[in-house]
């Protein structure tokens, strides 16, 4: 009799378990997807910034060239004009 009812009782653990279980799962897959999202948001904010990074240095690259003096464009380019 006395192992009976400590089947009994074994078997009335691990049922009590389960719920307690898929409750952490539940709260560890939250979390998970959550950590997932701010990672995504943390690329998408990074690759802005180096977008906005590359424009800004085409732009300076630009401006530096509108910006050269006489000199400077006939030793960038020599005497190429000279062809037309």
């Amino acid at each position: 009799m006395a192992k009976k009812k400590q089947q009994k009782r074994n078997q009335s653990s691990p049922s009590s378990q389960k719920p307690k279980e898929s409750y952490s799962e539940h709260l560890n897959m939250d979390v998970l997807e959550k950590l997932k999202l701010a990672k995504k948001e943390l690329q998408e904010a990074e690759k802005l910034k180096e977008e906005e990074r590359e424009a800004q240095l085409q732009f300076e690259r630009v401006q530096r060239e509108k910006n050269k003096s006489f000199e400077e464009l006939l030793d960038d380019y020599g005497m190429k004009g000279n062809k037309y």
